[in-house]
């Protein structure tokens, strides 16, 4: 596995070089900025992402509008308690995308974000996890959310602002030429392997996980 000043030598040489490789690296917010996070904001970006997932995403972008008014605002308790009657509504509203199963989630990840209030809030839960175990927040995501496998949670957490890596096709690559993983990582030993490759590489570097993933996506 290479140096991440190596890698990140290849991303410069491919995109105008170094400085305008710097232009192009988002970084994430605080964890103060993200426990500040309203519950709704998290929900509403948690959804989009579902709604995003095997579908047009300019679609869903363009009825994100719609999204906000036909669930209230993302507001939590309102979702979470929401009944047969406004569910059986939201199947036949045009300002939305009507795919019951993906209405369900809302209702169910409106119930878990409630749940975290118990454990400090979604802000702090979320915001705070450490980089270092970020597979185990995408594990937790994945065992108490709602269709929130595979990559789906990793835009939502990129979405969100909170650090993160997205495991896109370019990142995978760059991680199976690097040796980390010989194929898309699908087990948790494999996800653990890519887990400490990133940690290395913030060790190296001292950059987040959503700079590294970005690097590692324009090196190829």
């Amino acid at each position: 596995m290479r140096h991440f000043n190596e890698i990140h030598d290849l991303a410069a040489a491919r995109h105008g070089g170094e400085a305008a490789l710097e232009t192009k690296l988002q970084k994430p917010k605080s964890p103060d900025d993200l426990a500040a996070m309203p519950d709704d904001r998290w929900l509403s970006v948690i959804t989009k992402c579902i709604f995003q997932a095997g579908f047009n995403w300019k679609v869903i972008e363009a009825k994100w509008d719609g999204f906000e008014a036909a669930f209230d605002g993302f507001e939590v308790g309102r979702c979470a308690f929401m009944d047969d009657e406004k569910f059986d509504a939201l199947l036949v509203d045009s300002r939305i995308v009507r795919n019951g199963t993906k209405i369900a989630t809302v209702r169910d990840n409106a119930a878990f974000l409630l749940e975290l209030r118990q454990e400090g809030g979604a802000g702090k839960v979320l915001g705070t996890w450490p980089s270092t175990d970020y597979i185990g927040l995408l594990d937790m995501l994945k065992t108490r959310g709602a269709r929130l496998g595979g990559t789906t949670a990793q835009y939502a957490m990129r979405f969100a602002g909170r650090d993160s890596f997205i495991l896109s096709q370019d990142v995978t690559a760059r991680l199976i030429a690097e040796g980390v993983i010989d194929k898309p990582p699908s087990s948790k030993k494999a996800m653990a392997q890519v887990q400490a490759a990133f940690n290395t590489w913030m060790e190296q570097s001292g950059r987040s996980l959503t700079e590294i993933s970005r690097v590692l996506a324009m090196s190829l």
